[in-house]
């Protein structure tokens, strides 16, 4: 197979994992004949330091024209909230002007990482979900208004954009569990209240052999740490999505350890670590890979359709942590290019 990966290492510790998963991807394509062409390009920080905008013209078009994107991580202090140009524009404009509107954010627990969850070991047993997040609506990118003694955020999304999103979630539903959560606050909120009934609607008649049932966010929040092994998958809008995927990332042992796939109508998709850019430990070469070469691992499902290959990912992932190649985050002392020279190793072993 022949593809073009754009690759966007961002700020803080975002190039050092891109770099990492960058090798996979060299890794698989020579063990499987494949042709990949890596092209790096700014966004975030590094970005504006450079053109004064968060996504360049020349960014946009390279992951236009990519079959997929490898993204890192962007932000830090130099560009806080307040700052008139910030590097979440960059990514929340990407995502808009790519279509992609649904982030699919997988939470599962290696035993052997148990132990470093703040859970007991207990609750961890069987934990096995997935989160689609919408990803283009919401509060994020309504109307904002400012004054100085007030603000204003709208939240705002339409059928259409909630039929899309419940779709997704009701296609991964039927290849899993068949259990899907829709997660609002329809007690409070309008936008909640429309939201539950197109989930109903579009659940009900589309995919009537799952199971849905609806949970309040603060209530869902609570059964995350409760019971988290009833969820299989669930389905929330933008900011919900955020705050919750989160807070899932506790049951896995770090923050570190979560890929996540953003998606759109066709194949090109996004692929990147839920993590952020962790500027207190940029360049000191002690950030988790792991998450990132998960994500690789949704890339080529996903995006490239290699399933063989995705999975292998995986397994090399799993036989690293079971060697005891862990990071910092983990407990170990294992450093972010050890981790992702174990991850290619055991590539090349399962194949040899």
């Amino acid at each position: 197979m022949r593809a073009q990966i754009a690759v966007l290492g961002g700020d803080g510790i975002g190039p050092e994992v891109a770099r990492e998963g960058a090798a996979v991807l060299r890794a698989v394509a020579r063990a499987g004949g494949h042709a990949f062409e890596l092209v790096e390009a700014l966004v975030g920080g590094a970005a504006i330091d450079a053109t004064g905008a968060p996504l360049p013209p020349a960014t946009l078009d390279l992951c236009r024209a990519s079959d997929a994107i490898l993204f890192g991580a962007i932000g830090g202090p130099r560009w806080g909230p307040a700052a008139p140009v910030r590097p979440e524009q960059g990514l929340l404009a990407l995502r808009k002007e790519l279509g992609l509107f649904a982030n699919l954010r997988p939470v599962t627990v290696d035993p052997r990482l148990a132990a470093a969850s703040p859970l007991k070991p207990e609750l961890l047993v069987g934990v096995d979900m997935i989160v689609v997040r919408e990803l283009t609506g919401g509060i994020y990118f309504g109307e904002k208004r400012r004054t100085e003694t007030t603000a204003y955020d709208a939240c705002t999304y339409s059928v259409e954009e909630i039929e899309r999103v419940v779709r997704v979630a009701g296609r991964l539903a039927r290849a899993r569990r068949r259990r899907i959560t829709s997660v609002d606050k329809a007690n409070v909120l309008e936008t909640s209240r429309l939201w539950r009934e197109v989930a109903e609607r579009v659940i009900r008649s589309e995919f009537p052999d799952c199971r849905l049932e609806h949970q309040l966010v603060d209530s869902c929040a609570m059964q995350l740490v409760r019971r988290p092994a009833d969820f299989d998958v669930v389905v929330t809008e933008n900011m919900f999505g955020d705050i919750l995927t989160d807070e899932a990332s506790v049951l896995a042992g770090s923050i570190g350890l979560l890929p996540s796939a953003s998606l759109g109508a066709g194949r090109l998709g996004l692929y990147e670590p839920i993590h952020g850019s962790a500027p207190d430990i940029a360049g000191r070469g002690i950030a988790n890979p792991y998450g990132t070469i998960m994500s690789v691992a949704l890339l080529l499902r996903h995006s490239l359709g290699l399933e063989a290959e995705a999975a292998a990912v995986e397994r090399a992932v799993g036989a690293a942590v079971a060697a005891g190649v862990l990071t910092a985050d983990l407990g170990g002392a294992a450093r972010t290019e050890e981790a992702g020279a174990a991850v290619v190793r055991e590539l090349a072993a399962a194949r040899g």
